[in-house]
C-alpha cells in the first residue's frame, strides 16, 4: 500500500497556530513591586533570608554533585544585602535573578543535609528554615522528590492587582548553537517528518536502577535508534533523533530541534522511575498546564528540572509566556496529542505492556512546542527488575519499535484519509 503524504495538513495547522499568536498581544501583567534580598543569616543549622519588603511565596529543591538548596523566592529580586557564609552545613550561599520577579539564593552545602520547617513570616519579610544532616542515600531519595513549595501566611495582605498591559507574545526559539541532525528515510520531502527524542544524555544519566546500574540515557537512545531503524525500513516517513550518541540537551533544544526541521510529530522516549520497585508498564504523556495526578506532577518536577545545572536554570522561559502559549496556540497541537497518546497505546500494546492508566497529562518543558504535535513516551520503569531487562534487550527494544511504528504509520494514514474526505467533499 502507497501512501501519498505531504507537508499539507502540517501547514495548515502552522497557519492556524500563528493566527492564534496574532491575537495574543492583550494580556500580561506588567512587573510589580518586589522586595530585595536584604541578607542571609545562618547561627548553626538555622537559616534567615531576609527582604526589605514583602514576598508572595517561595519554593525550594536539592540538587547533587555539588550538593546544594536551591530557593526560588517569589516577588523578590537579588539585592546587596551581607550574606554571612556561616557555620554547619552551610558552606558558601549564593544569589540571583532567575526570572523579573523571582530570585534564587542557593545554599553550597558542606555535607549530605535537607531543609525542614520553612516558614515566611506574618509580615512577609523573611523566610525562615533549619537544615538537619542525613546520610547520602537520605539525600538522593530527597532530591528525587522535587520542588517543596510554601507560601506566604494566608491573613497576610495582598498585593495590589497588576495592570494589565498589551504586549506582543514570542513562540519559543528553536535550537541554537547546535548543528541540526540529519533527516533519514524517505527521500520525498512531501513524507511527513518524525522527530525521535531520547531522553537524557551526557552528564544526565536519568533515572538508575538502583540494582544492577542501568541507565535511562542508554536504553533511552537504543530504543530511539531501534525506533529510527524501524521507520526507515518502512520507507513510510522521514525520521530525525535529537542525539545519536551520549551528548546532553536542554530541552529547548529537544523540541527547538522539531521546530526548526519543520516536524509533523515529536516522541520523547523515557524510561520511568519510583521508589516502589513493583510499579511496571509503560505511560504515554501529553501536554497539560494541570497535571493529571500527583505522580504525573512529580514527574514533570524531575523532567523540568533537568534544565537546572550549578544552581542556574538554563531554559530561561517565563511562567507567564508558557502558560499564554498553551492557551492560546497549542490547543489543536494538544488535541493530535491526546489522539496519537490512545493510538499509540493500541497499536503497541501487542508488543509492550502498559500501565492501567497509560494516558497521563503534565506541564512538560519538552512537550511546549507550540506548533508541533508531541508526546513522552516511558516506555516502562527501569527501577523495576522485568522492566529494565526488557528496556535494556535487544528483543524488547525492537518490540517497542514495531508498536512505536505502526502506531506512527496509522497516524499518518488517518490524517491522509481525512484530507483526501476534505478534497472530496
Amino acid at each position: 500500500m502507497k501512501f501519498g503524504w505531504t507537508a499539507t495538513v502540517h501547514g495548515l495547522h502552522k497557519r492556524r497556530m500563528f493566527q492564534g499568536i496574532a491575537l495574543a498581544g492583550m494580556i500580561i501583567a506588567a512587573p510589580g513591586s518586589a522586595g530585595g534580598i536584604a541578607g542571609v543569616d545562618v547561627q548553626d543549622d538555622h537559616v534567615v533570608v531576609r527582604f526589605d519588603d514583602r514576598v508572595n511565596g517561595a519554593s525550594a529543591f536539592l540538587l547533587d554533585a555539588p550538593r546544594r538548596i536551591a530557593l526560588d523566592i517569589d516577588g523578590a529580586r537579588m539585592g546587596r544585602g551581607q550574606f554571612t557564609p556561616g557555620r554547619g552545613h552551610i558552606a558558601a550561599v549564593r544569589q540571583g535573578q532567575l526570572t523579573g520577579d523571582t530570585a534564587r539564593v542557593v545554599l553550597d552545602l558542606a555535607g549530605p543535609a535537607t531543609l525542614g520547617d520553612p516558614q515566611i513570616a506574618a509580615d512577609g519579610k523573611s523566610l525562615s528554615f533549619s537544615l538537619q544532616g542525613v546520610t547520602d542515600g537520605r539525600f538522593r531519595t530527597e532530591v528525587g522528590r522535587g520542588r517543596t513549595r510554601f507560601d506566604a501566611p494566608a491573613d497576610m495582605a495582598a498585593r495590589p492587582q497588576r495592570r494589565i498591559h498589551s504586549i506582543t507574545v514570542p513562540i519559543p526559539a528553536a535550537a541554537r548553537g547546535i548543528a541540526l541532525p540529519p533527516v533519514e528515510g524517505a527521500q520525498d520531502g512531501a513524507r511527513p517528518l518524525v522527530v525521535i527524542d531520547a531522553g537524557h544524555g551526557g552528564h544526565d544519566p536519568g533515572a538508575i536502577n538502583k540494582d544492577n546500574g542501568k541507565r535511562e540515557k542508554d536504553v533511552t537512545l537504543a530504543i530511539a535508534q531501534a525506533i529510527r531503524d524501524q521507520l526507515v525500513k518502512s520507507g513510510r516517513v522521514r525520521v530525525a533523533l535529537t542525539r545519536d550518541d551520549d551528548k546532553f540537551l536542554v530541552l529547548q533544544e529537544r523540541y527547538g530541534i522539531a521546530r526548526k526541521l519543520g516536524a509533523d510529530l515529536f516522541i520523547s522516549v523515557h524510561a520511568d522511575a519510583a521508589e516502589n520497585a513493583e510499579a511496571h508498564g509503560a505511560t504515554v504523556y501529553t501536554l497539560s498546564e494541570t497535571a493529571s495526578d500527583r505522580e504525573a506532577a512529580r514527574l514533570a518536577a524531575r523532567e523540568n528540572k533537568a534544565d537546572i545545572i550549578n544552581g542556574v536554570n538554563l531554559g530561561g522561559q517565563s511562567g507567564d509566556v508558557s502558560s499564554i502559549l498553551i492557551d492560546l496556540t497549542q490547543r489543536e497541537s494538544m488535541n493530535i496529542s491526546a489522539n496519537f497518546a490512545r493510538l499509540l497505546q493500541r497499536e503497541a500494546a501487542p508488543f509492550v505492556p502498559f500501565r492501567s492508566t497509560y494516558h497521563r497529562f503534565a506541564s512538560l518543558m519538552v512537550l511546549k512546542a507550540p506548533d508541533t504535535p508531541s508526546v513522552l513516551f516511558e516506555t516502562g520503569y527501569i527501577s523495576n527488575a522485568d522492566d529494565a531487562a526488557f528496556l535494556a534487550s535487544r528483543e524488547g527494544q525492537g518490540k517497542i519499535a514495531r508498536g512505536v511504528a505502526r502506531a506512527i504509520e496509522v497516524h499518518f494514514a488517518r490524517k491522509l484519509a481525512m484530507r483526501g474526505a476534505a478534497a472530496g467533499g
